[in-house]
């Protein structure tokens, strides 16, 4: 904030204009006011004529003002000053130089740069009085004294330095009064910034390598000893468990020059700090300590609730399960008992007893087959899918559910098209996973592709991956359909293809296109169809049985740093200023010079 202060207020300096103009107006035609009336007052003396024209001489720059009226840029007061400049030397000339009466007229330039208050004007004006100076000198080696009365020698005499020093305590006024309004202005800043840093609620502080406190400002959090971290550091206002991990906090800060760390205030067990850590460039660490009890625990509650969360859609999943494996066991009866009865195995039997067990057969596969999607989805979402990897030629799983799908096709007048590739395209994976994926797309393609419509499966293959594509000339998928499909149980289409599946075939696919380490990609037009697009590595790497342990919530430290924490905290409690229950709050009565620890109490 001083610094931008410092910055606008010498903008507003450099700029022409602005509030100085009337008062360096003023003092132009004061100056060339007074070399008039000491003009006249030589001319009715009877002066020497050189003494009356340098008056005049130095009175044509106080007239020369009028320019600022015309216009006030930096090139109009870059010009008045030389004009100062040349009326000076020639004023100079005409009473001898520096040896005449009117010697003192070389600063004149110079007064001029200090009314119009700029500082590249002020370098400009002392730069041109040197010159005069310089050429005044050189006029009194060439043309020696010139010959005045005593009484025209002491008239000019006066009337240069009367101007002079008069002109020069008038100039310095408004740029005195300008540099006390920018001191208080400052003054005023730095105040404000000082308000600013006690008065926000959080302590900001100023550390070394070791944590101890060099500064700090502002409210302490809530539970923590100020004197003991004034004394010991920061990892002595921490309570003991936690203390490792904030010196590991310093540690990290000073070495990647960031950190954040939370603690619990060894005075308050209750509540929670949050520290956040960084490095400036002269090597300190500078932080702020804030209360973050509230927050904490809201996020500890948000923790538990997700734990529960889980658990509870573990349990569904374990459910489903479970109930999909006890319906499969009679179900499996149903359909092989269905089966025997609509082949007449043992004997024929009334058309309608053969129609009815025909039903019974094709409803039996079709829960069957929404089972073995349930089963199939609840192991994934338990992460209890277990990939059988091995190599083999892909174009075999793909085959089968090609001759698998294909009576479907036949029987919905779908047209089944398959490009393979001619050679055998070795991969290690699952078996399994591919034969299902292949299953999952064709058949909804099939699904929703209308009689005479036309599902075509290309296969192909890379350097380290193998494509599937499956399009189909159905009904398509709309833009606000796609963004839903691949999540359970989401279904598009009429009221009579959802009620064909669950909305698990393509969540399969997606779960076991991730679990294979491929990509899959919906393309669609809604009234022309659409594509998907598998692709999947040539080989999977097998799974590490060695499961990574879950971190650990805070870590412990070790016995001698425990010692150390509890050895520190008993020096720092035996020491006479130790006062646990008193807050520093000191404010120093000079706020133009900080102190270096200004830290309020709480207010809560």
């Amino acid at each position: 904030m001083l610094n931008e202060t410092r910055w606008l207020h010498s903008v507003k300096a450099d700029e022409p204009g602005g509030g100085l103009r009337f008062g360096a107006l003023a003092w132009h035609f004061g100056w060339a006011a007074c070399n008039l009336l000491g003009m006249i007052g030589l001319m009715l003396a009877r002066a020497a004529p050189p003494a009356v024209t340098a008056l005049l001489v130095m009175a044509i720059p106080g007239a020369a003002c009028v320019l600022l009226l015309w216009r006030d840029t930096r090139l109009t007061r870059r010009l008045l000053i030389t004009i100062w400049a040349i009326c000076a030397a020639l004023a100079a000339a005409l009473t001898g130089g520096v040896s005449g009466p009117l010697a003192v007229c070389v600063a004149a330039p110079l007064l001029a740069a200090v009314v119009l208050n700029q500082r590249t004007l002020i370098s400009v004006g002392a730069s041109l009085a040197f010159v005069v100076a310089l050429l005044s000198g050189f006029i009194s080696l060439w043309s020696g004294e010139v010959a005045f009365t005593h009484n025209e020698r002491l008239s000019l005499s006066a009337i240069a330095v009367f101007l002079t020093v008069i002109g020069l305590g008038v100039a310095l006024l408004p740029a005195l009064r300008l540099r006390a309004g920018r001191a208080a202005e400052a003054e005023g800043a730095r105040e404000r910034l000082f308000h600013m840093l006690t008065e926000q609620p959080a302590l900001i502080v100023c550390l070394d390598a070791g944590g101890r406190l060099l500064a700090g400002y502002g409210e302490g959090p809530s539970g923590v000893d100020l004197r003991l971290m004034m004394q010991m550091g920061v990892a002595a206002a921490a309570h003991v468990p936690d203390r490792l991990g904030v010196r590991e906090a310093l540690e990290t800060a000073a070495r990647d020059g960031r950190a954040e760390i939370g603690f619990t205030p060894h005075a308050a067990l209750d509540h929670y700090v949050a520290l956040s850590l960084r490095k400036g460039a002269d090597g300190r660490l500078y932080g702020v300590l804030r209360d973050a009890s509230l927050q904490h625990a809201h996020e500890a509650a948000l923790e538990t609730a997700r734990a529960e969360a889980e658990a509870m859609n573990a349990g569904k999943t374990q459910f489903v399960a479970s109930m999909s494996h006890e319906l499969r066991t009679p179900l499996n009866a149903v359909i092989g008992f269905s089966d025997i009865m609509r082949q007449k195995l043992f004997g024929d039997l009334p058309p309608k007893y053969a129609e009815y067990a025909q039903l019974i057969w094709e409803s039996g596969q079709h829960v069957l087959d929404l089972i073995n999607d349930i089963l199939d989805m609840s192991k994934i979402e338990a992460r209890k899918y277990e990939m059988t990897l091995e190599s083999f030629d892909a174009r075999d799983p793909v085959s089968q559910s090609l001759r698998v799908v294909r009576g479907q096709a036949h029987d919905k007048g779908v047209e089944l098209v398959s490009n393979l590739p001619t050679q055998a395209l070795h991969v290690h994976s699952d078996r399994r996973a591919i034969k299902q994926i292949c299953l999952n797309l064709l058949s909804n393609a099939i699904k929703f592709t209308p009689r005479g419509g036309k599902v075509t499966l290309d296969m192909t293959g890379e350097a380290d991956a193998f494509n599937l594509v499956i399009r189909d000339t159905g009904i398509g998928i709309g833009p606000e359909d796609l963004s839903r499909l691949g999540q359970p149980y989401e279904q598009v289409g009429s009221s009579e293809q959802r009620a064909q599946g669950t909305g698990l075939g393509l969540s399969i696919v997606k779960a076991m296109t991730h679990m294979l380490g491929g990509t899959m990609r919906i393309d669609s037009t809604p009234g022309e169809g659409a594509c998907v697009t598998v692709s999947l590595p040539l080989g999977v790497a097998d799974a590490d049985p060695d499961q990574p342990s879950l971190p650990l919530s805070g870590i412990a430290p070790s016995s001698a740093a425990a010692m150390e924490s509890l050895e520190a905290f008993a020096r720092a409690a035996m020491h006479p200023a130790y006062r646990p229950l008193e807050d520093i709050h000191h404010t120093p009565g000079n706020v133009s010079s900080f102190g270096d620890f200004v830290i309020r109490p709480p207010k809560s």
